[in-house]
């Protein structure tokens, strides 16, 4: 299916496209189309394999995204929207689940494509497409809401490049974009003729016009997804009264758009896949393939049957003192949990930065606190330290928070459990701290450096938090350490980022964590039961991680 898509796309263009299928046809030639056969063979040779009685199926892309919201979702009934790029053909879907069958009533085609918009814009901001668009979501509350730009910019985004119909679907100009046809995404002549704004590479420097662009399709972006709910739920109400829907696709991880889903409250309840992604759709098409093809039976979990998100591998003591061994590390054991999370409180409270390495590495792209840098929230600098001498990235990003869920509503407007820190909510304005009178009139990063609450490293410019609710039955050693904190100093939450540096993903093993941890500006690591202090490790030549990725 998507080889039919690319021979039509590349048709309906040409003679434009000649680059791009010079590139891709031979990739398809030479091994995609083959894929059933390598995978045979690849069967055969691990193992016994019988392709008679042994099928391969090959679960569509967004019934595939579909499944791996809704099967695991805590609802024996609900409806399914995915967002992505683009799979074969669909683009976006809507579905219905009931019991343990999904059927798809609506779908997007290419090229019209919410994610590839999104993404064009995510190239022309200067980052990078399937791993930037968080970075242009991050960047969007810079953005003056109230500035005559941003409207006009919205203005020129409907009237030129979208059409917005009111049941979320869109129609792309595709004149002034590239992915169909070529190797880039956006016409950029064109584009800096509309929004008289450069296409900025990843070296320049962040301007305010960068930060109204990002609002703007942040916004509109927003719009889609609330349309497109509402649609789904008045064409569902012929067959089913649900209150239940549930999000997948890549358009899922956009958290902001999310949080606006619930606030409209459209639908009661809502369940994210955590690996929205395509990483997600590796589940996805497993439990569809179960479901559906062999009309396995369907048991409905409470909360979900994700189990945290907490779903993949994990190393016990002997991987861990082989770590040890091996790199010489002085460190410290303890017996007893509650004192290593009572001494791990305390120097998170002294301002230190602690990495984390505890129990099952997380499924999808979030570390939600087995594989997680810790820092104090109430921090004003912490915000800046871990951005320039931790992760060693752009100074705009945001860090998210993890509270205790029973202390949840003390610091957020948000009424519901958010384990996988998928929704924004608003900062409680009880800690709001009084900003200057010209807040918004300063540039966006002496925005960044005031402080708008007590907790400060959390807040993000817009007095949001990008919220991750951290529940005792489904990962007790995270919750330990943040009741020891709160017992320590009063406040039940802690910055958490993913346990890793700009450019790389997230670490797996002890020896992962303790190259990242001596690569850093980390003071303390902690790996299951042992405690290891940054300056009694012995000395480490790739200690500065920036000589070899850069930093800005």
């Amino acid at each position: 299916l998507k080889f039919e898509r690319l021979l039509e796309t590349y048709y309906n263009y040409a003679p434009k496209g000649l680059s791009s299928f010079v590139t891709a046809i031979p990739v398809w030639m030479n091994e995609k189309l083959f894929l059933k056969r390598n995978i045979r063979k690849g069967l055969q040779a691990i193992g016994s394999f019988n392709e008679q009685t042994q099928k391969l199926l090959f679960p569509e892309h967004h019934l595939s995204h579909a499944a791996s919201a809704f099967y695991p979702s805590p609802y024996d009934e609900a409806v399914i929207i995915t967002l992505d790029g683009v799979g074969e053909w669909a683009t976006a879907s809507i579905s219905l689940g009931k019991g343990k069958q999904i059927r798809i009533v609506s779908e997007l085609r290419f090229p019209h494509s919410i994610g590839l918009l999104y993404s064009a814009f995510t190239y022309y901001l200067g980052f990078r497409v399937n791993s930037g668009e968080y970075k242009l979501m991050g960047l969007a509350p810079y953005g003056d809401p109230k500035s005559k730009q941003v409207e006009e910019f919205r203005d020129i985004i409907r009237s030129r490049l979208v059409r917005i119909n009111d049941d979320g679907s869109i129609w792309l100009d595709q004149k002034y974009f590239r992915y169909a046809s070529g190797l880039r995404m956006t016409a950029s002549r064109k584009w800096e003729k509309l929004f008289g704004v450069a296409r900025r590479k990843e070296s320049d420097p962040i301007g305010q016009e960068h930060c109204n662009l990002a609002l703007a399709i942040q916004q509109l972006t927003e719009e889609v997804v609330l349309k497109m709910a509402s649609h789904a739920k008045g064409f569902a109400e012929t067959e089913t009264q649900s209150q239940n829907i549930c999000l997948a696709g890549g358009v899922a991880l956009n958290c902001v758009a999310n949080g606006k889903l619930k606030e409209a409250g459209i639908f009661q309840n809502i369940f994210v896949q955590p690996a929205a992604g395509d990483a997600g759709g590796a589940l996805g098409a497993a439990l569809a393939a179960h479901h559906i093809h062999n009309k396995g039976e369907r048991i409905v979990n409470h909360p979900d049957s994700m189990q945290g998100a907490y779903l993949g591998p994990k190393y016990g003591r002997k991987p861990i003192e082989k770590m040890i061994r091996k790199f010489n590390a002085p460190a410290e054991e303890f017996t007893e949990f509650d004192t290593l999370s009572k001494n791990t409180a305390r120097l998170i409270a002294d301002g230190n930065v602690v990495g984390w390495f505890q129990g099952r590495m997380e499924f999808g792209p979030r570390a939600l606190g087995n594989r997680s840098i810790l820092a104090d929230a109430r921090s004003p600098e912490m915000q800046k330290k871990l951005n320039l001498k931790v992760k060693y990235r752009e100074g705009f990003r945001p860090f998210a928070p993890s509270v205790m869920e029973e202390y949840r509503s003390d610091y957020f407007n948000f009424d519901t459990p958010s384990p996988y820190m998928l929704m924004v909510a608003q900062v409680k304005e009880e800690i709001l701290k009084p900003i200057p009178e010209n807040y918004f009139d300063l540039p966006y990063m002496e925005r960044l450096y005031v402080q708008r609450s007590e907790l400060p490293s959390i807040t993000h410019i817009d007095f949001s938090a990008r919220l991750q609710t951290v529940h005792r039955e489904t990962n007790p050693r995270y919750w330990g350490l943040i009741n020891e904190f709160k017992e320590l100093t009063g406040y039940g939450v802690l910055v958490n980022t993913s346990f890793n540096v700009r450019g790389e993903p997230i670490i797996c093993t002890p020896e992962d964590a303790y190259r990242c941890f001596m690569r850093t500006e980390m003071d303390y690591l902690v790996v299951g039961d042992f405690l290891l202090r940054k300056e009694d490790q012995p000395a480490w030549e790739e200690k500065d991680w920036r000589k070899k990725i850069g930093t800005d």
